[in-house]
């Protein structure tokens, strides 16, 4: 697959692209990055992207026509058809199932907005999806396509040591979406406290539903609308909800 992103800094996504367990992903190509500077589709001798915003009002605006020329550029090059990505503080929040859609897809397009924000003519001709990584605001959208290269990345093949760790991360349909549970390594016992004995035992019928438990009990107490939404889905099993019910009636231990 294929991601070309459209950032006025460029260089803020190196360490990305070869650092840490994901770069395997870049180094094979399996994700194929490419950058694309709107500076470099500008006319006049600054190059100017931006201009101040009619009506008045602090801050600059990023102008549609360097941004449309770069956008064509790419698609002159791709000749395909692919999501044309904006972060945006009002796109819809990133979540699993968004990143799992485009890691089984060619890529996309990701447009990574600066200052004010971006020529509202050029978002309404060209942008087919918003995103946003929550209820606050960066300086720009490079961050946040970082964030999605990373999540798209490793859910490839080979990227993971391991190819089922993925598997048992939080909202995984593995998990049925809910959060994972606690982890724990050695030693055993640090700083008066011990790791839980199912986990040492061996059982492991008996660690996998200690796991399960917590991972109700985690979603139920921090994410209560992940329970719900497995609920919907018919995920959850008696014992599971025999195990809600006593929680929710203050019969085990608040977390």
């Amino acid at each position: 697959m294929r991601f070309d992103v459209v950032t006025l800094f460029p260089e803020l996504f190196t360490p990305l692209l070869i650092t840490g367990i994901t770069r395997r992903a870049y180094d094979t190509g399996l994700v194929d990055v490419k950058f694309r500077n709107p500076r470099d589709f500008a006319s006049g001798n600054y190059r100017r992207v931006d201009d101040r915003p009619f009506g008045g009002g602090p801050g600059m605006v990023m102008m549609a026509e360097p941004l449309a020329k770069c956008l064509a550029d790419i698609h002159s090059e791709r000749q395909e058809d692919v999501p044309v990505v904006l972060f945006s503080p009002v796109g819809k929040a990133l979540n699993h199932a968004m990143v799992m859609r485009l890691a089984d897809s060619q890529g996309a397009v990701l447009i990574c907005g600066r200052y004010e924000g971006i020529d509202q003519r050029f978002v309404d001709m060209y942008v087919t999806e918003q995103i946003s990584l929550g209820d606050f605001v960066l300086s720009g959208g490079e961050i946040a396509a970082m964030a999605l290269l990373d999540a798209v990345a490793r859910l490839q093949p080979g990227v993971l040591g391991d190819a089922d760790s993925h598997a048992q991360d939080s909202f995984n349909p593995a998990l049925d979406g809910l959060l994972d549970c606690p982890h724990y390594t050695r030693p055993d016992h640090w700083e008066g406290r011990a790791v839980p004995e199912v986990l040492l035992s061996g059982h492991h019928i008996q660690i996998e539903r200690w796991r399960r438990d917590q991972r109700l009990l985690l979603s139920s107490h921090l994410r209560p609308e992940l329970i719900e939404q497995a609920r919907a889905a018919d995920r959850l099993s008696k014992a599971d909800e025999g195990l809600l019910a006593r929680y929710n009636g203050g019969l085990i231990d608040p977390l």
